[in-house]
């Protein structure tokens, strides 16, 4: 019915025009056919949260880069204290990345805190105020000695080859749930050992991408999203009105090129997130006691603090996957003591506040908060004597701790050797941890899978475990 002839007589194929005029809904079939494809990913969790219970909705994952010493912070070893000075008695790691000397006891005291009895270090005292909503893994293990390839690894859950970090996994197996922010913001991230590939989508579709705020150059008061500065409030629909009516004339004239809803409905979407991502970046609005709680009134802890009430608001917002770092300070392979100190003075307040806040604004309930190096550091001195001795990076055990939804309030999980050095009992692989992550989401982490190059990938690749007994 819809064929014309040429000018032979021949029949030819259907004319565009007419195929479209005649379709039963036309572009009306295409539209909703997009809505549809959209909101089928933006429920896509009925696919897979429904296979395992979800404990938690999002994740807050505070990151400390250059690694932190679990021996000086949540892991106390009291043969080390004693040991001072001594040789390491076991076997040292077959491949190390530095020469370290004698062991090396930690310049600051532990104590037992909250009911618990979590052990934490005088470096924390903020922290230990919330012991008890904490839940430390301390047999964490990884195999990469190196800055860059450990970040990786922990992002993305490898470190030699181009990945999807966690963010975007999760965001591509859970969605949004603000369909006018991104569901992965990455607030002041490193832009050093592996920069952008921390928080990229790799071969997963572009939107699951990490979006950052800033990085770690700037001051957290100038992390913005870049190119959304919120625009002139009374200029910008007016603009968006006059591209309506010429797309309107437009198609009105070239009908068979097709309507330019798709195209309106992007503009639209961009002026959403920029009023939404303006006032997600706006503190004016809270209070002093909330900016005090969070140190953003003080000089040293200001700029983390800041970034872990972005963190909150984020996830009042619907954010799926935040990421704050405190870049690139852990890095002590000498002056110890001192920049130990400094570097937890910046961040104990900021992370107690933010649990605390989150359990006032009953987000802490579905909201899983990770604390976490890429690695941790050696039980040996390096360097020089005193003050002025460091210690090396160690990946083969170390300290991560969560809080909030799904996991045990007031509990530590595994151990390393006696001295710190390895992880020796129920030991956690990086692909453990980014296991248990999903499962506490709702995601069975061999499931989640993206088909690219010929082979399904997944975060876990082909390890893997849930580590059932931390779980709430």
């Amino acid at each position: 019915m819809w064929t014309e002839r040429s000018n032979t007589g021949a029949l030819s194929l259907p004319h565009r025009r007419a195929v479209l005029q005649g379709a039963a809904l036309g572009f009306g079939a295409i539209a909703m056919r997009g809505l549809l494809d959209e909101e089928q990913q933006r429920l896509l969790p009925a696919s897979l949260a429904q296979r395992i219970p979800a404990r938690a909705k999002r994740v807050i994952f505070l990151f400390m880069h250059g690694g932190p010493s679990q021996i000086d912070t949540f892991d106390y070893k009291p043969l080390l204290q004693r040991d001072d000075g001594k040789p390491f008695p076991g076997q040292r790691p077959r491949v190390n990345f530095a020469k370290t000397e004698t062991l090396m006891a930690s310049p600051w005291k532990f104590a037992q805190h909250g009911q618990s009895g979590a052990w934490v270090s005088a470096l924390f005292p903020e922290v230990a105020q919330v012991a008890d909503r904490l839940c430390f893994v301390k047999s964490l293990h990884g195999t990469n000695p190196a800055h860059g390839g450990a970040l990786l690894a922990l992002h993305t859950g490898s470190d030699t080859f181009v990945r999807p970090s966690m963010g975007s996994w999760i965001t591509y197996g859970l969605g949004t749930e603000n369909q006018s922010l991104p569901g992965f913001i990455t607030i002041c991230p490193t832009l050093g050992h592996g920069g952008v590939a921390n928080w990229s989508n790799a071969f997963l579709p572009a939107q699951f991408a990490g979006v950052p705020l800033g990085h770690a150059g700037l001051k957290a008061q100038d992390a913005k999203i870049a190119f959304v500065d919120g625009g002139d409030e009374k200029l910008q629909p007016l603009q968006l009105e006059a591209l309506k009516a010429i797309n309107a004339q437009h198609v009105a004239t070239r009908p068979e090129e097709g309507a330019l809803a798709a195209r309106i409905a992007a503009l639209e979407t961009g002026f959403r997130m920029q009023r939404t991502a303006a006032d997600l970046t706006d503190l004016s609005g809270e209070s002093a006691a909330t900016l005090a709680l969070y140190g953003v009134d003080e000089a040293k802890t200001e700029k983390f603090g800041r970034q872990c009430l972005l963190a909150r608001r984020s996830a009042e917002a619907g954010v799926r996957f935040i990421q704050c770092t405190h870049s690139y300070k852990w890095d002590q392979h000498e002056q110890l003591k001192g920049l130990h100190e400094s570097n937890a003075a910046e961040v104990d307040k900021p992370i107690a506040g933010l649990i605390k806040d989150l359990a006032a604004h009953g987000l802490l309930d579905d909201t899983l908060v990770l604390w976490a190096g890429e690695f941790g550091r050696t039980p040996t001195r390096q360097g020089a004597m005193g003050e002025a001795a460091g210690r090396d990076h160690n990946p083969h055990g170390f300290t991560v701790f969560m809080a909030g939804g799904g996991v045990k309030p007031g509990c530590s999980y595994g151990a390393t050797d006696d001295y710190g050095w390895f992880a020796a009992e129920n030991k956690v692989h990086v692909h453990d941890l980014h296991a248990t992550l999903l499962h506490i989401l709702g995601i069975d982490h061999e499931k989640l899978t993206f088909r690219h190059a010929g082979r399904d990938f997944r975060l876990t690749d082909t390890a893997g475990n849930v580590i059932h007994d931390i779980l709430a």
